[in-house]
């Protein structure tokens, strides 16, 4: 295994939190690990240490610069909105093509475990026709898909899971990220999924007392490893 892309049931779910702390368990365990997200949407400049790259440069032990963040994520656009929408704020377009010619590029030339990060979730729209789904099954990258732990979570992460086994594309682990304030509990969310679908795995936030995110990573990572032997 030297390449995964982290996808998601939609945006703000914890896509960034899981790949941030998956770098940093990787790199105490000694392996190489490098990151990219090559569309970022809502990225501000002026607060770039706080921003998705910038969450990703950090967990790197990478510095915070210009050339940093054009490195990790070519396409930013500063509205919040999805890829193609955000692009025509700008008067751009996204080519998908160039897009997955860099993904294709970072596989290739990387060493040790590279992170993929994808943008929102995977059927975000890209241009008038393609979406995330379609980088994925270009690239034929295993896949681990982040959901969130809040009201209604388990349908979407049903359907996106029905959307990627359709498609053959393997998908190594399901992360229940813990939605902040969230009414429902979190293992009776991974219970329910694990009924559908396995291995689920649950990642309370580091800010819930007893937490312990390394124990999830290690996991993650282990069943990952396994999996794709």
């Amino acid at each position: 295994m030297s390449a995964i892309f982290i996808t998601a049931t939609g945006t703000d779910v914890g896509k960034t939190y899981v790949a941030a702390s998956l770098i940093r368990h990787l790199r105490q365990m000694g392996h190489f690990v490098d990151a990219i997200k090559p569309i970022v949407s809502g990225f501000d400049p002026i607060q770039a240490a706080t921003s998705d790259p910038g969450m990703l440069l950090t967990a790197l032990g990478r510095q915070i610069t210009a050339e940093e963040i054009e490195r990790v994520s070519p396409w930013r656009f500063r509205e919040a909105l999805s890829p193609d929408l955000a692009a025509k704020r700008e008067g751009r377009t996204i080519d998908v093509d160039m897009v997955l010619a860099f993904c294709q590029s970072s596989v290739e030339h990387h060493r040790g475990i590279l992170l993929i990060e994808g943008v929102g979730g995977i059927m975000v729209p890209l241009d008038e026709h393609r979406t995330v789904l379609d980088i994925m099954m270009a690239l034929r990258l295993p896949v681990i898909l982040v959901t969130g732990s809040y009201l209604g979570t388990i349908s979407h992460t049903l359907t996106a899971l029905d959307s990627l086994f359709r498609r053959d594309i393997n998908v190594l682990s399901i992360i229940v990220s813990e939605t902040p304030g969230s009414t429902v509990p979190l293992n009776d969310v991974v219970e329910t999924i694990a009924r559908f679908a396995e291995p689920v795995i649950a990642l309370p936030r580091a800010t819930r007392p007893g937490a312990d995110p390394d124990a999830s990573f290690a996991r993650i990572f282990s069943r990952a490893a396994r999996t794709n032997r």
